[in-house]
């Protein structure tokens, strides 16, 4: 029989290699990549009032969990932060503190991880509920 607690690690696993455009890239060295990305990105934003405001939105955490239900809603915690963080980056080229284009690539990374965390979110709640 198994547990909860290899039922999670058997669905971290599977996510693993998501689809990263990099198979081998395991999604925590990703999302850890994108966050120091993002640590960058703030270092490098004008030091005016505003900018420095909309920066510091834009820095979140991270997950780990212990059941599955619990994994779904880390999951759903991290799809909510890389959500916001597109936001305030939206808000970042919006008030003309950063040209559109240096922040493209990070735009870009925040809508592959949403598309991950909502795939992982709906495949997870499936597997859930039919188990």
């Amino acid at each position: 029989m198994t547990t909860q607690t290899e039922l999670v690690r058997k669905e971290e696993l599977r996510f693993r290699k998501v689809v990263t455009g990099d198979p081998g890239k395991d999604l925590r060295e990703r999302t850890k990549n994108f966050a120091l990305r993002i640590v960058r990105m703030f270092l490098a934003l004008p030091k005016t009032t505003g900018a420095q405001i909309l920066g510091k939105q834009v820095l979140r955490e991270a997950f780990r969990a212990r059941s599955k239900p619990e994994f779904i809603s880390k999951c759903g915690d991290c799809l909510k932060e890389v959500e916001e963080t597109a936001y305030w980056l939206e808000l970042l080229v919006d008030a003309e503190f950063v040209l559109s284009e240096k922040l493209a690539p990070l735009q870009r990374e925040c809508d592959e991880l949403t598309a991950i965390f909502v795939s992982i979110i709906k495949s997870s709640s499936r597997n859930t509920n039919s188990s």
